[in-house]
C-alpha cells in the first residue's frame, strides 16, 4: 500500500568556499537538533526521451534513510510536491502502482534507470517549544552519474529546506534571507535528476505572454497551455480516486474544447476539429463518474434535510446499494479510459497542438482588438439560446432549451476567461455574472436529469416490497426547485447583459 506526502522544499546552490550560517536565532524555534550523518543512495527511472524529468516527475529507488524505498514526486504547487512511496521489496524494476500514476506522461513507453546520485547529508532539524518540526535544513554532497555514459557525471554540493508540519513559509523567507547573506542562491534545478540532465533536457519556456500588448495568439495559447497542464496535473488523482478528481480533470478537458471552439480564428478552427471531438469524447466518459457522484450527494443531502416523518423505509441504505456500484463501474471505466491507445493518442495530439499551433493571420493582431470580438460571438450565441427558452411553453422543450442556454453559457464564461489577463476586473466581472447564468441552468439540469432517477429508485423500491413514499416526496421537490428556476431566469439573464471588455 503506497503511502503519501507533501513536502515543501527550497533548493539553494552552494559555492565553493562558503559555509552553512549558524541556525539559530529564528523566530518560533526553540531547539536544533544535528547534525546528523547519513548516506542516501538512488536510481532514477525515465523513459529514454525523459519524459518525467520534462514534466517536472521524479521516480526513484532510493536506499538509506528512514524513508528508503521507492519514491514517486509529483508537482504540486511552488516550491511543493507530493511524495508517493512503497517500500523497497525485491524487484529492480518500478512497481505498476506507481508507473501506472505517471502515464499521462510517459504513454505506455518503458521505464529504466537513467541516472545513479549518492549522497552524502547532514541533516539539522529545528523544532518549536513543544518538539514539533518547524524546518529541516540538509547540506548534501553530491555524486551524480548518468547510466551508460560514463562521461556524464558531475559532483555538487547543495543546501534543502523543507518546511517541517508545524512550520510555516514566512519561516522559510527568513531562513532563505540568511542563506543568501551566507553566498547562496537559489538552484536553477527542482531536483537533483535535472540538475545531472540539464545538457538533455531544454531550459523551461517562460510560455506566450500575456496582458494588454499581447497578441490574440499568445493570449489563447496561454489558456491552452494552462488547462493542458491542468488536465495532466489530475490525471493521477482520478486515477487514485482522490475526492472531486474527475470532476476538475473533466473542467480542464471542458475549458480546452471551449476555446479551441470559441477562438477558432485565431487557432485554425479546422486544424483542431478532430482534437475538440476527442475532448468531448474524453470529457463524456469522465461525465458517467461525475454526473453519478452528483446525483448521490443530491438524494443523500436531500433526504437528510427532510423531516423524518416523511423518510419511510431505509432510503439512504436504497442510495447506497443503488449508487454504488454504478460509480465504481464508472471509476473503473474512466481508468481503464486513461490507460487506452485513444488517450494517449488525444494526449499527443494536444502535445502537438502547443508545440507547433495552426495560428491564423488573425492570431498576429493585438489581443485588445481581436478577444471582444470573439467573446462578442459567444455571447450571440448565448442570446439565441435564452430568446429561445423565454419563447417555450413549460415543458420536454424548454428543458431542452435551456440546457443548449446552460452549455452556450459554460462556452461564453470559459471564452471570457480566457481574456482575464487582458481586460483584467472588467472580464473577471463579465465572467463572474456569466458564471451565475451557468450555476442556476445547471441546478436546473440536475434537476431534469435527478427526476426519472428518481422515478426508477421508487419503483426498485416498490418492487422490493419497500415504502416509495419519500422518493416521490423528493421527486416534488425537484419539480418545485426546476419551476422556481424557469420563473427565475428571465430576471438572472437580464443582469447577465452584453460583454463590454475594452
Amino acid at each position: 500500500m503506497a503511502t503519501s506526502v507533501h513536502e515543501t522544499e527550497r533548493k539553494y546552490e552552494a559555492p565553493a568556499g562558503s559555509d552553512l550560517p549558524p541556525l539559530d536565532g529564528f523566530p518560533g524555534v526553540a531547539a536544533e537538533a544535528g547534525p546528523e550523518r547519513i548516506e542516501l543512495e538512488a536510481v532514477y527511472y525515465d523513459t529514454a526521451d525523459l519524459r518525467l524529468a520534462r514534466g517536472g516527475v521524479t521516480l526513484r529507488r532510493r536506499t538509506g534513510g528512514e524513508d528508503e524505498g521507492w519514491h514517486l514526486k509529483l508537482p504540486v504547487g511552488e516550491d511543493t510536491r507530493e511524495e508517493v512511496r512503497l517500500p523497497l521489496g525485491k524487484a529492480r524494476k518500478p512497481p505498476k502502482e506507481l508507473v501506472n500514476l505517471v502515464q499521462v506522461h510517459v504513454r505506455g513507453t518503458d521505464l529504466a534507470p537513467v541516472a545513479r546520485i549518492r549522497t552524502t547529508r547532514e541533516r539539522w532539524q529545528l523544532v518549536d517549544e513543544h518538539g514539533g518540526l518547524l524546518i529541516e535544513v540538509v547540506e548534501d554532497l553530491v555524486s551524480a552519474q548518468v547510466v551508460d555514459d560514463d562521461s556524464a557525471a558531475d559532483s555538487w554540493r547543495e543546501i534543502e529546506v523543507e518546511l517541517g508540519e508545524r512550520g510555516d513559509r514566512k519561516l522559510l523567507d527568513v531562513v532563505e534571507r540568511r542563506l543568501f547573506d551566507a553566498g547562496m542562491r537559489r538552484s536553477t534545478s527542482s531536483a537533483k535528476l535535472t540538475r545531472l540532465l540539464s545538457d538533455r533536457l531544454e531550459p523551461a519556456s517562460p510560455g506566450p505572454r500575456t496582458g494588454r500588448k499581447a497578441t490574440a495568439g499568445d493570449v489563447v495559447l496561454a489558456y491552452l497551455h494552462e488547462h493542458a497542464e491542468a488536465l495532466k496535473h489530475h490525471d493521477p488523482a482520478v486515477r487514485r480516486d482522490r475526492d472531486d478528481a474527475v470532476h476538475q480533470m473533466r473542467v480542464s478537458t471542458r475549458r480546452l474544447r471551449s476555446a479551441l471552439q470559441a477562438y477558432g480564428k485565431v487557432v485554425d478552427r479546422e486544424s483542431t476539429r478532430e482534437l475538440t471531438d476527442e475532448l468531448r469524447w474524453l470529457a463524456g466518459v469522465l461525465g458517467e463518474a461525475r454526473d453519478l457522484e452528483v446525483l448521490h450527494r443530491r438524494f443523500t443531502h436531500a433526504v437528510a434535510e427532510l423531516d423524518p416523518d416523511l423518510v419511510l423505509g431505509p432510503v439512504q441504505a436504497r442510495l447506497t446499494r443503488h449508487f454504488a456500484p454504478l460509480e465504481t463501474a464508472a471509476l473503473k471505466s474512466s481508468v481503464d479510459t486513461l490507460t487506452s491507445p485513444r488517450y494517449f493518442a488525444l494526449l499527443d495530439a494536444v502535445d502537438a497542438l502547443l508545440t507547433a499551433p495552426p495560428l491564423t493571420p488573425l492570431a498576429a493582431k493585438k489581443a485588445t482588438d481581436v478577444l471582444p470580438k470573439l467573446v462578442a460571438k459567444a455571447y450571440r450565441r448565448l442570446a439565441g439560446h435564452a430568446a429561445e427558452v423565454l419563447a417555450t411553453r413549460p415543458g420536454a422543450e424548454r428543458d431542452v432549451a435551456l440546457h443548449e442556454s446552460r452549455k452556450a453559457a459554460k462556452r461564453l464564461r470559459y471564452t471570457t476567461e480566457a481574456t482575464v489577463p487582458v481586460f483584467g476586473k472588467r472580464a473577471k466581472a463579465y465572467r463572474k455574472r456569466v458564471k451565475g447564468v451557468q450555476t442556476l441552468l445547471g441546478e436546473h439540469q440536475d434537476s431534469v436529469v435527478a427526476r426519472p432517477a428518481l422515478r426508477e429508485l421508487a419503483v426498485q423500491a416498490q418492487l422490493d416490497g419497500e415504502n416509495a413514499f419519500a422518493f416521490g416526496v423528493l421527486h416534488g421537490l425537484e419539480s418545485g426547485a426546476a419551476a422556481r428556476i424557469e420563473d427565475g431566469f428571465p430576471a438572472v439573464w437580464r443582469g447577465v447583459g452584453k460583454p463590454k471588455l475594452s
